[in-house]
């Protein structure tokens, strides 16, 4: 059975991408910052539970610790944690207000990656997959037919690019596990206002990497309906 870790997954499209995953037969692991949130989720679904808030060392430590005695390995890792920080027009943004954001969606990752590497090595085709957005791609943000040109969320954006730009080198840099970027498009979540597509369609790019096992490529970047530009 594989097993799958998503972070930041007790509600929203974490939630949704677990659903799903557990339907698939995957034994997913909702990790969650909140412990009763995270633990109602998970016995809703059927899935396990482990507190994990992807800024802090001792909870990312406590989750490799708890994956590798209930498992022994983790076969794909979701990096889904998120927060869309302050909507601040970019010439009022202060440093504290960028590194906020960045804290979870850009450090949080590097720290929860860096973390879970030697139990994704004790799998036979580990996968990593990175939640990401159009509002990070130079491409879309400057397509005016584009969702992504008429938000401009400075800090938001910019850690998605940065989240993209570091699957991007993990993926040329370790080459025995398989990173991948995800964009969920404009999905219909507390996230983004129930503004959106279906969080079901939100889910499908990252379900699908998720499920290709021995096939899963690396160093994509793509959304429900292809490979994104950039």
């Amino acid at each position: 059975m594989t097993t799958t870790l998503i972070t930041g997954a007790n509600r929203g499209l974490g939630h949704e991408m677990a659903r799903q995953l557990v339907g698939a037969g995957h034994e997913v692991w909702i990790g969650a910052r909140d412990a009763e949130n995270g633990r109602e989720a998970a016995d809703r679904l059927g899935a396990g539970f482990v507190q994990l808030d992807v800024t802090d060392d001792a909870s990312v430590d406590a989750a490799v610790a708890t994956l590798r005695a209930q498992a022994g390995h983790l076969d794909v890792l979701v990096n889904n944690a998120g927060l869309l920080g302050e909507v601040t027009a970019p010439e009022d943004m202060t440093a504290d207000q960028i590194r906020h954001v960045y804290e979870t969606n850009v450090f949080g990752l590097v720290r929860v990656t860096h973390a879970f590497l030697p139990l994704l090595r004790a799998a036979t085709a580990p996968s990593v997959i990175n939640v990401t957005s159009g509002l990070g791609s130079f491409t879309l943000v400057q397509d005016p037919e584009r969702v992504e040109s008429q938000h401009p969320l400075a800090a938001y954006g910019s850690s998605k690019s940065a989240v993209t730009m570091l699957t991007v080198q993990y993926a040329r840099a370790i080459p025995d596990v398989r990173f991948n970027a995800v964009d969920p498009g404009q999905t219909a979540t507390d996230f983004t206002g129930r503004i959106g597509h279906s969080v079901e369609e939100g889910a499908e790019a990252a379900v699908r990497i998720a499920t290709l096992g021995p096939d899963t490529p690396t160093g994509t970047v793509t959304d429900r309906a292809g490979a994104l530009p950039w």
